[in-house]
């Protein structure tokens, strides 16, 4: 093993990431770009463990919320924290949807509804990983037929990518051998101000989001099948505005996500460009982060759940202390024949492509 491989700023130490899951060997990986910026990823889920990147006075901070070893990983309290989704990222209304008459019942996990894949969705797996140079990672999953009770088997690949912009470059890749249904993204759960005991909340950060409408939802969290305006409400974020302002507001779409746990309607040119989706800006640290991305929708999460929990190096995360951008088609597609389709064909290729930005503001 190289020195460059034992050594790295984001203090994570590889031996406390390797397990043998079913016969699959998990391990981490270093992702290091010119400027001396690292990401960290385990291929046990995918998951996202570190992103160290610089404040207004260079100082470096992990920005991202993960666990220091494998067994952490596999047992947060969180499951789905800075990992990689699928086969359906988000919720499925009751688990349930049909595919060429023929009806499918997925495990339900999220209430009455299914979330994330399931229980043991593509977060739980062990990916086969190949680093292909200093900044860049390959990893390649197969979903059994069946699995998590999806129809068709999936070969996905995901290329982790970070680059001397400071980009984080996520792209997605899927084949199926049968008609299926697929929407692939990444929870990463960011927090510029960095982490720490306690980390900081998300309340000051200065947001804007690139859309003209959202998803409401029910009291379940399944959208209601409305296409809203945001103009008049706490989902306007065309105007950058703090993620605070509005987040406890006296609103039925507030109470029903606990807070933001909706899907905003990107503005498109057309359909599957590369475009810019959201910003946000952490005023004391000046830590900015721009997402772009070929999907319709993005999930704007405001981590209204967490509880203090413990992540890696002392770090706590309490409630509100992270924000997730999961960028991705609507939630129960399935089921909304006019939301963009989600179907995948054995001739069909998946492919996604979204950037995650680091930088300071001026």
């Amino acid at each position: 093993m190289s020195t460059m491989e034992t050594e790295n700023i984001c203090g994570l130490k590889r031996k406390d990431f390797q397990t043998t899951i079913n016969g699959k060997d998990t391990d981490l990986f270093i992702l290091r770009n010119e400027r001396g910026n690292e990401v960290a990823i385990t291929n046990y889920g995918g998951a996202i463990v570190a992103i160290m990147v610089p404040d207004k006075n260079g100082k470096r901070a992990n920005i991202v919320q993960g666990h220091d070893n494998i067994q952490d990983v596999i047992n947060s309290p969180e499951p789905y924290l800075s990992t990689l989704i699928g086969r359906y990222g988000n919720r499925i209304n009751k688990g349930r949807f049909k595919l060429h008459g023929k009806e499918y019942q997925l495990a339900t996990n999220n209430g009455p509804n299914a979330l994330h894949g399931g229980p043991k969705g593509f977060h739980t797996r062990v990916w086969d990983a190949q680093k292909m140079n200093d900044k860049s990672l390959v990893l390649n999953y197969i979903s059994a037929y069946g699995e998590e009770g999806y129809s068709g088997e999936l070969k996905v690949t995901v290329v982790y990518t970070f680059n001397d912009d400071n980009e984080l470059v996520i792209d997605y890749m899927a084949t199926t051998n049968k008609k299926t249904i697929i929407n692939l993204t990444n929870h990463a759960f960011f927090s510029l101000a960095g982490i720490a005991n306690p980390t900081p909340s998300i309340d000051n950060l200065i947001c804007e989001i690139n859309a003209d409408f959202y998803l409401p939802i029910d009291e379940t969290s399944i959208p209601t099948g409305e296409i809203r305006f945001v103009k008049g409400t706490p989902f306007d974020f065309r105007a950058p505005k703090s993620v605070g302002q509005d987040i406890d507001a006296a609103d039925e779409q507030i109470k029903n996500g606990s807070g933001y746990d909706h899907c905003f309607v990107l503005n498109k040119e057309e359909e599957g460009e590369l475009s810019f989706a959201a910003r946000i800006t952490e005023p004391v640290s000046g830590r900015t982060m721009e997402v772009y991305t070929t999907e319709p929708g993005v999930q704007l999460y405001t981590d209204n759940h967490a509880d203090g929990y413990k992540g890696q190096n002392g770090a706590t995360f309490p409630r509100r202390s992270a924000i997730c951008f999961e960028a991705q088609h609507f939630p129960d597609s399935p089921n909304r024949p006019y939301f963009p389709s989600v179907l995948l064909c054995p001739e069909g290729k998946y492919k996604q492509t979204t950037i995650y930005k680091f930088g300071v503001s001026e």
